[in-house]
């Protein structure tokens, strides 16, 4: 049953990881029927990304004693709506409302997921639990980017928040059939939220997070701009090259999980974040042989899914008794970043008119990653050999 429960967990982040992917998918179509630039429709990533990181941390903290099940239904009922909202919305402003119900709804039932998942399954498959739940993510981008950008092919972009409000009704019945009760935590005050930080492992840990998210963001918002300004893609081309973006998410998913459990979580870090700099820095000079740039990016986003449980497991792993806070603290982290990055992107479209130099700025923040990440595991090893004295 508990395997059963994390699957339709893993579905529901599939649902909230396509509300958020799919603008990326669709971004110059919703700038043409919004009558705005590109840049500023990716904007509305920037704004998801902002509500899922400064509501996240409030909501999980009024609702800690709230037991998972009951928070996972009024969630994905806030989920609904925003698809609803979406459904309807006629202007760039309503849209924007609309996004920002669909980021809060989403940080937090990420968050009871992963808590909820932490408490259903042993403590040493706790990786591959979460890498299950993070294969909701790279399903999003096999099936849900690819479901959404032939839904506005065949009929507009609408129908794709229909599609997801339609789905999500499924899960909450499911979830109110089959969900078992889990007891929430206890209360954890604002003032223990910024205490935390004042551990320099977890401090590092969550700058590594935010330069690697923002890095993720410059290059993924505008992924459709640079398949089909640069590598002179069609739509139907795109299509197929998310879906392969996708497969290659969910291998990474798969083997994050697993490889957590088996070498730990130091070491997967490591090897993905480097995965992470080097893919991305040789991109641009491998635009006019097809075949490699597509293999380049294919393993940039293996990479950004393989990280994806070594980084929960991390902070799972050196603040055990704060694990909820953790998770929403890296939740927020992740979003501060992704808006960060959609702007960053932005802005670098602008200055340059092109997306083709958006590769090396995003490595650039990797790299800053992969050195907080050489901080984060410095202070850790000094903080186990003076306990161990």
């Amino acid at each position: 049953m508990n395997r059963l429960v994390i699957y339709m967990l893993t579905i529901a982040v599939f649902f909230t990881a396509t509300s958020e992917l799919v603008v990326a998918g669709i971004l110059n179509v919703l700038a043409e029927e919004m009558h705005v630039s590109v840049a500023l429709a990716g904007q509305l990533i920037t704004v998801y990304s902002l509500a899922f990181a400064i509501g996240t941390p409030v909501i999980v903290s009024l609702t800690s004693r709230m037991r998972r099940k009951k928070l996972l239904l009024l969630t994905m009922l806030a989920f609904i709506a925003g698809n609803l909202v979406s459904l309807i919305s006629a202007s760039f402003v309503l849209l924007i409302a609309a996004r920002m119900i669909l980021g809060v709804s989403s940080g937090v039932l990420l968050v009871a997921a992963f808590s909820a998942a932490a408490k259903l399954v042993p403590p040493e498959r706790i990786g591959s639990a979460i890498g299950t739940i993070i294969l909701g993510f790279s399903s999003a981008m096999i099936l849900g980017v690819p479901i959404g950008i032939a839904l506005t092919d065949m009929f507009n972009w609408q129908m794709i928040f229909l599609f997801l409000a339609a789905g999500s009704l499924l899960i909450l019945i499911g979830m109110a059939l089959l969900l078992p009760e889990i007891e929430g935590d206890a209360p954890v005050p604002f003032s223990r939220q910024f205490t935390v930080l004042s551990n320099p492992v977890i401090l590092s840990a969550l700058l590594l997070v935010l330069f690697r998210e923002a890095g993720n963001s410059i290059m993924f918002t505008y992924i459709t701009s640079f398949l089909d300004t640069i590598l002179h893609r069609s739509a139907s081309d795109i299509g197929f090259i998310m879906l392969t973006f996708g497969i290659a998410g969910a291998a990474g998913s798969r083997v994050g999980g697993s490889a957590v459990d088996k070498w730990g979580s130091k070491r997967i870090m490591t090897f993905s974040i480097i995965g992470h700099v080097v893919t991305l820095a040789l991109l641009p000079l491998a635009i006019h042989v097809f075949p490699i740039a597509i293999a380049l990016l294919s393993l940039w986003v293996m990479s950004m899914f393989i990280m994806g449980p070594a980084t929960q497991t991390y902070f799972i792993e050196k603040a055990p008794q704060s694990a909820n806070l953790i998770i929403s603290l890296n939740t927020s982290v992740t979003q501060i970043g992704l808006a960060a990055g959609a702007g960053a992107g932005g802005m670098a479209i602008s200055v340059n008119a092109t997306v083709l130099y958006n590769p090396w700025i995003a490595s650039t923040a990797l790299l800053l990653a992969f050195l907080a990440a050489l901080v984060s595991f410095r202070k850790s090893r000094r903080t186990q050999a003076a306990a161990a004295a």
